[in-house]
């Protein structure tokens, strides 16, 4: 599968692309992993809030009135301080991944404070009712050796950090690899609509979002691939933003030859293929 033109991926049912629907849920803890000084914000901890509040609840019921399952990377800090949000995101049917406990940057950290953002991680998932999670999504998309080292040692299925392919492919570090479901900023509506004082992105056109992810479902469903796109609840669960996604999503539907699989389940499906072409003699 090292060709480019390659779209032999085998979808389930016979589908012309996978589609993998995302949502980092930060809540406060995008604000607390940027420093002590933010647990007196009140305001700007307040819109975090928003995410769960508000944000959540409207994903949920889109997705459940589509039937279309997803993928929630979830800080061990958010499980903590929202206690009901694992289990609303298990009960419609939802993969949990991880996403560190505090929204540290990896890149910003010791090596000792990437471990505890794992294995924090880990403890704070686990005391929510959430299983084992199989995926690791890195803080502002920043892994590093540290952090992919403690990911092969906890034995994670797979990575959703990286920008290497924009089809799944094996991650390479000294001699280690680890499955990768890539990523993009182009595919994330945080650097189009994440602003605070602090700075951000710009207050964008929704149609811009909602165009530019068209033409990449398209793109990817004449290639027939697997896409994933990314989200945090409280930016897209904006209402009028939140209208955006809903008729991108309502649009892709309407294709009818669409996998919308949880990260997870790609990675049961593509992993086994990756391995199998990257073994030796082949």
């Amino acid at each position: 599968m090292s060709d480019r033109g390659t779209t032999d991926w085998g979808w389930p049912g016979g589908a012309a692309v996978a589609v993998s629907i995302t949502f980092d849920v930060d809540a406060e803890s995008g604000f607390l992993g940027e420093g002590e000084e933010y647990r007196r914000r009140i305001t700007t901890l307040s819109e975090g809030a928003f995410g769960v509040r508000r944000g959540v609840p409207r994903i949920l019921g889109l997705l459940e009135r589509l039937g279309i399952p997803a993928t929630f990377f979830v800080p061990g800090d958010t499980a903590e301080r929202h206690p009901g949000l694992c289990a609303a995101l298990l009960e419609g049917g939802h993969e949990i991944g991880h996403h560190g406990y505090l929204h540290l940057r990896s890149d910003k950290v010791s090596a000792e404070a990437q471990r505890e953002e794992i294995e924090r991680g880990l403890e704070a998932l686990a005391a929510a009712g959430a299983p084992v999670p199989r995926g690791y999504r890195s803080t502002s998309w920043e892994l590093t050796p540290e952090t992919f080292a403690l990911l092969r040692r906890h034995g994670f299925a797979y990575d959703s950090s990286c920008m290497g392919d924009d089809r799944p492919y094996l991650q390479e570090w000294e001699g280690e690899r680890i499955l990768e479901l890539p990523v993009h900023w182009s595919l994330d509506d945080w650097p189009r609509f994440g602003w605070a004082i602090d700075g951000g992105g710009n207050v964008a056109d929704v149609g811009e979002l909602r165009d530019s992810w068209l033409a990449e479902f398209r793109a990817a469903r004449e290639e027939g691939r697997h896409v994933t796109f990314t989200m945090h609840p409280e930016v897209i669960g904006r209402a009028y933003r939140f209208a955006a996604l809903e008729a991108l999503v309502e649009e892709m539907v309407a294709a009818g030859d669409v996998w919308f699989a949880r990260l997870d389940e790609v990675a049961d499906h593509v992993g086994p293929r990756l391995a199998e072409a990257a073994a030796p003699g082949r």
